[in-house]
């Protein structure tokens, strides 16, 4: 009877464990998708700012959980350049985005989000710890179109940049008083141990995953050096 429960407990584990490797695997490809659809929007993202950008991080299907009081809930990707943010893409790390009240969400509307991270400063504090945007990190929405023409000095000067996708309507939108900081308990699942997503994100200390193939063939093709 005990070698049974034994087995039963050991069995469990190891579902458990392959069922979160399997909703990471899922969060990853889902973040390409993403990536994807939003580059290939008429008036998306500027390119002399995704030029620009050090890292990117897609968070796809954020929920609004409260509705009236705030309150944000999303899980997605952070990936960066490597080679000092000047070379190619590399292996992501997961990233949770929580409070907040940005609304723009309707009816308990999933919304899509694509961050754009400008600057080494930025990079570092979010792969290290939890960053609370417009506070410990300069956060603006994100100037729409082929050109950074409308951007302003203050999205000139943010850390972050921000963008939203949600019922088909593709906007900057401020983040301002959410949360983002690394996923760990993902990034085990994900890696198959525990690691810091900034030793996986700047470090080169894991080969990207196959699920992390869409999101970073998009970004290489879309922006495959570094503006300075």
């Amino acid at each position: 009877m005990r070698k049974l429960t034994l087995v039963l407990a050991l069995f469990s584990l190891v579902a458990t464990s392959a069922w979160a490797a399997n909703k990471e695997t899922e969060r990853v490809e889902n973040a390409g998708k993403v990536m994807q659809e939003i580059l290939n929007v008429p008036d998306d993202i500027p390119q002399t700012l995704l030029d620009k950008a050090d890292c990117v991080i897609v968070l796809p299907s954020v929920i609004k959980f409260a509705i009236g009081i705030g309150g944000n809930y999303g899980r997605g990707v952070m990936t960066c350049r490597s080679k000092d943010f000047r070379g190619r893409w590399g292996a992501p790390s997961m990233m949770a985005l929580e409070g907040g009240s940005f609304g723009l969400q309707l009816g308990g509307q999933a919304t899509d989000f694509v961050l754009l991270v400008m600057n080494d400063r930025g990079a570092n504090g979010i792969l290290t710890g939890k960053v609370k945007l417009g506070a410990d990190a300069a956060a603006a929405a994100g100037p729409k179109g082929r050109d950074a023409a409308a951007a302003t000095d203050v999205t000139l000067r943010a850390e972050i940049l921000s963008y939203s996708r949600s019922r088909g309507l593709f906007a900057g939108i401020s983040l301002e008083g959410s949360t983002l900081r690394p996923d760990n308990g993902a990034n085990k699942s994900l890696y198959g141990k525990e690691i810091p997503a900034k030793d996986i994100v700047l470090g080169g200390a894991e080969h990207a995953p196959a699920s992390a193939r869409l999101l970073l063939q998009t970004l290489e093709k879309r922006s495959p050096k570094h503006l300075d």
